[in-house]
Order: C-alpha cells, then sequence, then structure tokens
C-alpha cells in the first residue's frame, strides 16, 4: 500500500485529490496538509511513501517544504502538482529535490500512474511540463554547446540515455548487466562531469544539447 499526504491550501482541491485517489486500490491517503509545515508534520506523525506538494501557499510554500522534507525524509517522493502559471516555482522545486511535476489538469489515471511509477523510481512528468523546464533551463547560464559532455566515456553517455528515460539505477544495472553500485559510480561521475546536482538537471541538459536521442 502506497501512503499519500496531500498538501494543498485549497480545501475543494484536497478533496477531490482524496476522493480521486480512493478509487485506487494501492493506495492510502494517511493526512491532508495545508502548507509545506502540516506536510512535515504529518510525515512525521503518520509516515508517507509520497507528498502530492502543491507549490503556492501559505506558512511554508511548497519550495521550502520540498527541501526540507527531502533533507529530514530523503526516502519520500515529492510529486509536485500545480498550474501553469507556476512554471517558475517549478523550476525552483527541481533545485529543491522534487521527484515528478504534475498540471492540476492531468487526468485521474494519469495521476494515479505517476504515484506508482515515481515510488519505483521514475520520474513522472508532464508533456506541458517538460516544455517549461526546457524554457526555464535556456535562461541559466550554461557551458557553451561545443564543450558540454565532451568528456563524457562511452558507457556514461549509455547509462545517461537510458537516466534520460526515466529508469532507476536498479532497471540500469539489469539493462547493462552491471551491479547497482557500479551504475551508482558511474552517475556520480555523469553528475559531475555536466555540473549538475540531479538526475532530472542531467536529463533536460543532456536533451537540450543531443547528448541523447
Amino acid at each position: 500500500m502506497i501512503r499519500v499526504i496531500i498538501c494543498d491550501d485549497q480545501e475543494v482541491v484536497c478533496q477531490g485529490l482524496k476522493a480521486i485517489l480512493g478509487t485506487a486500490d494501492n493506495l492510502e491517503v494517511t493526512g491532508v496538509a495545508n502548507n509545506g509545515l502540516e506536510a512535515l508534520e504529518l510525515i512525521e506523525k503518520k509516515g508517507a511513501d509520497v507528498v502530492l506538494m502543491d507549490l503556492k501557499m501559505p506558512v511554508m510554500n511548497g519550495i521550502h517544504a520540498t527541501k526540507e522534507i527531502k533533507e529530514k525524509y530523503p526516502q519520500v517522493k515529492v510529486l509536485v502538482l500545480t498550474t501553469y502559471d507556476a512554471d517558475a516555482w517549478l523550476f525552483d522545486a527541481i533545485r529543491n529535490g522534487a521527484d515528478g511535476y504534475l498540471l492540476k489538469d492531468t487526468s485521474r489515471e494519469m495521476l494515479i500512474q505517476s504515484i506508482e511509477e515515481i515510488v519505483e523510481g521514475k520520474t513522472p512528468v508532464d508533456s506541458k511540463v517538460a516544455g517549461k523546464l526546457f524554457s526555464q533551463l535556456s535562461k541559466q547560464a550554461l557551458p557553451g554547446d561545443s564543450t558540454i559532455g565532451k568528456d563524457l566515456a562511452e558507457r556514461e553517455r549509455e547509462i545517461l540515455k537510458l537516466i534520460s528515460h526515466g529508469m532507476t539505477n536498479a532497471e540500469i544495472a539489469r539493462s547493462l548487466f552491471l551491479s547497482e553500485g557500479t551504475v551508482r559510480n558511474y552517475v556520480s561521475a555523469i553528475l559531475e562531469k555536466l555540473g549538475v546536482e540531479d538526475r532530472t538537471q542531467a536529463a533536460v541538459l543532456a536533451l537540450r544539447f543531443g547528448l541523447v536521442e
């Protein structure tokens, strides 16, 4: 059973999400929070596997809450559930460790599937959100096209491609017949060479500069 905490300051949204998730046999809503601070308190009291996180909230917004959750409870997955006008906030969410990104107009099926996938270590990203991520990334100061990723070894490029497909370390290890520890070492080297902090940034950077198909 996947334990889910809903964090949103709109009561109607919370009740709607609770009703939707209640239709899935493998999901259990263990609490509803109206701000990030309440979400942290619920995790401490009841535990959680996934937090559905809004971004704009009083007391503690979703950005700060995501950062706190990932620092204190790294095993808890944070799935951002936001609106179109939150793309700037969304990029901050990436920087602070969010594990997935959906828009609030997503379908019931996609929401439930994304929660299941995020627990498996995948990174569900709404196709519309992906466009926002690329837009935000293009505004950042990045190395020139001629040098980015040029020092990646062939095996590192192969693993980067699988990362970009949303595969976990365990899945990559099985696919390439490597140990999971070896894959972790490769991933660390890839992040260092690309100058990024996490797998999502590496995947977006790789796609933008044509390092993977």
